[in-house]
């Protein structure tokens, strides 16, 4: 009974507790405040109630009484002797590393709050704030107080911060230390008299696998304007804090492999050790929270106070003794929206191609010629008729075709892995075999071909060319002279004729009436060239945006002259514009186009969400592009049309708000009307595609099976599979019919698919390849779902179709296409990040993006809202930046590839993390914050003559890799990964969510060594199985499809050898993998079931140079 009474007493404690939590989050929602620089309003509300931090900075008030200090981006006040901290800073801001004021009545910070990072003061009496520095690409910002209380001391920039003064009522500054333009001065502070700025600088810029010293100390001297360096440690020098009486410095540096504080003595020079080891420091990344945390003495300099093992730690300078300073923090953190959709797979027999390639309209506008999963396509805009125009086999690759000026024929090249490079021509209406061009007396010329343009006759087609034998064996996306020259050839096939070495020149093309060949490059902009190479006319160089954090505008990718000569078309950042081109007689006139209207000369930009394969039609009125596999024609004659219509509407309207005037004052503010634009017309081109479907049954039986379906395990159990779905799991036996195959394999363990969750597996781009090694590498390594995070171009969509539909072999690929990143884009508005996204979500058909580093906080927020209107979920770049880490972490993004920088992390950083529900891939084989983890097995392990490994990937890949590396030697000791891989374990014991990344290092066996790096933190190894499967799926919105072995999802299958149970290690002996039903030997890829076939086209198999003339060995 009394038992009973307890139980009921603890429920109805319980629920009053609960009940007061909720009342505390409806409270916090209805005072959190909205903040236009920071438009995401909280949404949620993190419980954060600990004893421990992670990276505190602090400081202590002139009198003693009180210590300052962040955590989570809210500033906290907090009794000298310890207590339950008081917060000072709310909001979705992130405010960090405060300083108290001479007179104790203020602090200094940095903040977040104006969209940017900067420098701020606050009255700790009104609460009144004033913004002291105004920049707007900011990475980090640090400052201190002059000890007069007049000026504020600041380090403030992107990367390489500079030394700034500024007053504390506003102004502008001056920059006290600016050169060279590497130097970098973090965590300024001023010494007791007020003459010195002790500061830490680096002069390098920052390199993975860091060398060391990073960091040395100088210090600027406020008579003299000269600097001095003040230290010279091998571990580097940094966080210089010194005494009020002016008698101490205190500073960090690393002894061995961890961080130590040292002291000097400013009088007599002399230094010892102080406290060992101590947090460790952050100087082989960006340091934007500081290479230590900022540290403080006490008034009578008697104290340092210094955070470190999670606490605020006071340690006296006399004794060397220490203490900790206890403190709880119980509030609840402001934070954005969740982004979690669930996407489905589907499994109907059609689908429809993601991109069209290459569109070009035919000279008289009543066809496009195209490609589609590298075929070659003619459709007819009037009846939407759609001809493929070859029979070639699926190992060609169809590309780039060009119509001939009757538009009877179309030019294309293609490529076979086995045969090489071609120039074909085909009847436009598909009524004839291709004719081979590319051949001389029936000999085939070798090479590798792209561009192919029709001259202005029709007799003879130009073209860039390549070496054929280094293409071949070239598989990433750029080949060593893939296109070298510029030739032609006969229309009617023959000899290749050589112009000119391509000179980085490409995209020719002709400008009726004349007889010269137009070229684009980067470097000299649009040229034109005589047949013979000769007489280079520079006409143009265009530009674009400037965007975030560049200091110079884009320099456009692709500028074409209009077949008439007189307006070009040109694609700057992904956007596509007109302008004119004037006869001048200048040579390489520059035109910007960042604002069009106020060009030098009519502009226009014709996109707001991208654009691809931008062409001329031959009348020079309409300018062409694709996205995805929508076709657009803008007509610039319909568009002046529309813009005149519009002016003269405009003139009225003007009229009648001069005449309403008064009224219109009087009225509340309205939301701008969206202005009427004239837009492009879009076409839809549906390929219809047959999605590779087995339909067949299996039974697999006697195997242990770990499910991932919570902690279940079987261990001994069937899968029963039908088609590519798995229609029943049990220990028990599954009743089948006659047909289905029975393949008994006891003594495996069978998991899941491993999923990773941040793969780049870039395979050859523009004239793409059959089946790069890269994807059938992954899939042999038992990789059977890869979202590829970046991929720089679109050709991953193409290639992802290729996978759907069985014409390579491969994992699953859901890419986030090019990312949205720091060199594309900066952002105005709101509106202009939803246009930006639905290149994605509408065209690219990707659940995800990759934004990457795309702004300060109020762009990436405003990429964040996008992205939650258009149901996709964003992953992030850490960047080797812990104050962007947890801010967008606050803000909401699901996901984060690459590691935190700093260890260990404590219980506030776990907590959010893992209540977010942001998706954490470490990376740690390019470790952020220390020696890259792939170093450790290329020391340790026999790669060079892993024979699984030789056979998926190509000789040269694995010599390049194995036999010298260029990383640098690092003892044992001084890796990092074991350390922060402790993260993800905290982080899955929390609750939260992690993937495993490989980062394409090494494809396939990468995969592994990932697994193993994140599995030394400590973390058990069914929690690790679950990261890499079915918390991977979660990750990336899959895992109601796939991820674990359940009834209804998809048949997508590891079988191991040996349990990865018993050894982590395990996970590497795969000895089939199922991908959507279909099951493959891992050692060769030859198919299984449902019909035994030899796996083909691994073209990246070389012999080796044995039994040939050479030294008696």
């Amino acid at each position: 009974m009394k038992i009973l009474q307890y139980s009921t007493l603890a429920l109805i404690l319980l629920g009053s507790f609960s009940f007061a939590q909720e009342e505390k989050k409806d409270d916090a929602k209805k005072q959190s405040k909205k903040n236009k620089n920071l438009p995401i309003k909280a949404d949620r509300f993190f419980e954060l109630n600990t004893d421990t931090g992670t990276w505190i900075s602090l400081d202590v008030s002139p009198d003693g009484s009180t210590i300052v200090f962040d955590m989570l981006g809210d500033i906290y006040s907090l009794p000298v002797n310890g207590g339950e901290a008081t917060r000072i800073t709310k909001g979705m801001a992130y405010d960090s590393h405060p300083r108290f004021s001479p007179d104790g009545n203020s602090i200094v910070y940095t903040s977040d709050k104006s969209g940017n990072v900067n420098v701020w003061t606050r009255d700790l009496e009104t609460n009144d704030s004033l913004q002291i520095t105004k920049g707007k690409d900011n990475q980090t910002a640090f400052a201190d107080w002059s000890k007069d209380g007049d000026y504020i001391i600041a380090s403030t920039g992107f990367r390489n911060l500079k030394l700034h003064m500024y007053h504390k009522e506003g102004g502008s500054g001056v920059q006290l230390v600016g050169e060279p333009s590497s130097l970098k001065i973090v965590q300024p502070a001023v010494s007791h008299d007020d003459r010195y700025i002790w500061y830490a600088e680096r002069r390098n810029s920052w390199q993975y696998n860091a060398s060391f010293p990073q960091y040395q100390i100088s210090k600027y001297d406020r008579e003299t304007g000269e600097t001095k360096r003040e230290t010279s440690r091998f571990g580097s020098a940094f966080t210089p804090t010194l005494s009020p009486n002016g008698k101490w410095l205190v500073y960090g540096t690393r002894f061995e492999d961890k961080t130590a504080l040292r002291i000097r003595d400013l009088k007599t020079g002399e230094e010892k050790w102080l406290a060992f080891p101590v947090q460790k420091d952050d100087q082989e990344s960006q340091a934007t929270l500081g290479v230590l945390p900022n540290m403080s003495f006490t008034p009578d300099s008697n104290y340092l106070i210094v955070f470190y093992g999670g606490k605020i730690n006071k340690i006296s300078i006399l004794s060397g003794t220490s203490s900790v300073i206890p403190f709880e923090v119980n509030e609840l953190v402001e934070v954005g929206p969740e982004l979690k959709f669930d996407y489905a797979i589907s499994d109907e027999k059609i689908m429809n191609a993601t991109q069209i390639r290459d569109a070009k309209i035919s000279p008289d506008k009543s066809k496009i010629a195209f490609t589609a999963v590298n075929k070659l396509y003619v459709m007819d805009l009037n009846t939407k008729e759609m001809n493929r125009l070859t029979e070639f086999v699926d190992e060609t690759i169809e590309a780039m075709p060009a119509w001939s000026p009757d538009g009877r024929e179309i030019a294309f090249v293609s490529w076979n892995n086995k045969y090489g490079g071609s120039i074909y021509k085909v009847r436009s209406d598909g009524r004839r075999d291709p004719v081979l061009l590319t051949q001389t007396q029936n000999i085939k010329e070798k090479g590798v071909f792209t561009y192919p343009v029709w001259n202005e006759s029709g007799d003879k087609i130009v073209f860039i060319s390549g070496d054929e034998a280094s293409y071949k064996e070239s598989y990433g996306p750029y080949a060593f002279k893939s296109s070298d020259k510029l030739m032609w050839i006969s229309s009617s096939g023959g000899n290749l004729n050589y112009i000119d070495d391509s000179k980085g020149r490409s995209y020719p093309h002709f400008v009726k009436g004349e007889d010269r060949i137009y070229l684009y490059s980067s470097r000299n902009g649009l040229v034109s060239i005589k047949w013979d190479g000769t007489d280079e006319k520079k006409i143009v160089k265009v530009t674009g945006i400037t965007t975030y954090s560049s200091k110079t505008p884009s320099t456009a990718s692709v500028v074409m002259i209009s077949p008439n000569g007189k307006e070009g078309l040109a694609k700057v950042s992904n956007n596509i514009y007109s302008f004119t081109i004037p006869y001048t007689g200048k040579e390489a006139l520059k035109i910007a186009l960042a604002n069009p209207k106020s060009s030098s000369f009519p502009a226009k930009k014709l996109t707001k969400i991208g654009g691809e394969f931008p062409s001329w039609n031959d009348q020079s009125n309409t300018i062409h592009w694709s996205l995805g596999s929508s076709f657009f024609s803008y007509n610039l004659t319909d568009s002046k049309k529309f813009d005149d219509e519009m002016e003269e509407k405009k003139k009225e309207e003007d009229k009648d708000e001069e005449e309403d005037k008064n009224e219109e004052e009087d009225k509340d503010e309205e939301e701008d009307k969206d202005e009427e634009e004239f837009l492009a017309d879009e076409l839809e081109v549906i390929v219809e595609l047959n999605r590779d479907i087995p339909e067949s049954s299996i039974l697999l039986k006697n195997a242990k099976i770990i499910t991932m379906n919570e902690d279940e395990i079987i261990e001994n159990g069937q899968i029963y599979i039908v088609n590519n779905r798995i229609k029943e799991v049990s220990e028990n036996q599954i009743n089948i019919d006659e047909f289905t195959e029975v393949i008994d394999v006891n003594g495996k363990t069978i998991l899941p698919g491993f999923v990773d969750t941040h793969a780049h597996m870039r395979p050859s781009w523009g004239l793409q390849k059959n089946q790069p090694f890269s994807y059938a590498a992954n899939l042999a390594y038992g990789v059977t779902t890869t979202r590829d995070p970046q991929t720089g171009t679109t050709d991953v969509l193409t290639y992802s179709d290729m996978v759907d539909t069985g014409k390579i072999l491969g994992p699953r690929v859901y890419s986030t296409g090019p990312g949205v990143g720091y060199w594309g884009y900066n952002f105005k508005s709101l509106n202009e990040a939803k246009d930006a996204l639905k290149q994605y979500s509408k065209y690219y058909n990707t659940k995800t993006i990759k934004m990457y580093r795309a702004g300060n906080r109020q762009q990436r927020q405003w990429i964040l809202m996008a992205a939650k209107e258009q149901n996709i979920m964003p992953t992030t770049e850490g960047a080797l930046d812990l104050r962007l880490n947890i801010t967008e972490t606050i803000d909401g993004y699901p996901g984060q590839e690459h590691n935190h920088p700093i260890y260990p992390v404590y219980d506030d950083l776990i907590g959010l993390t893992a209540f977010t529900k942001k998706a954490y891939t470490p990376t740690l084989l390019v470790t952020y914050g220390g020696p890259w983890a792939e170093n450790y097995y290329y020391a340790t392990e026999n790669v060079n003559k892993d024979e699984k490994l030789n056979y998926f990937t190509p000789k040269m890949e694995v010599e390049s890799k194995t036999r010298r590396r260029n990383a640098g030697w690092f003892m044992e000791e001084e890796y990092t990964f074991p350390e922060l891989s402790v993260f993800v374990k905290d982080l899955v014991e929390a609750g939260g969510i992690a993937g495993v990344g490989s980062h394409g290092q090494l494809q396939g066996l990468s995969y592994h060594w990932e697994l193993w790096s994140m599995a030394t933190g400590g973390i058990s190894n069914h929690d690790m199985l679950r990261v890499s499967t079915i918390t991977g799926a979660y990750a990336i919105g899959l895992d109601k499809e796939l991820g674990s072995i359940e009834s209804g999802k998809l048949a997508d299958l590891v079988i191991l050898d040996e349990d990865p149970l018993e050894n982590i290690r395990n996970t590497n002996t795969v000895k089939m993998v199922m991908k959507n039903g279909r099951l493959y030997d891992a050692d060769n890829l030859d198919q299984l079931y449902p019909i035994k076939l030899k796996a083909k086209n691994f073209d990246w198999q070389v012999e080796n140079p044995n039994s040939l003339p050479g030294i008696n060995q």
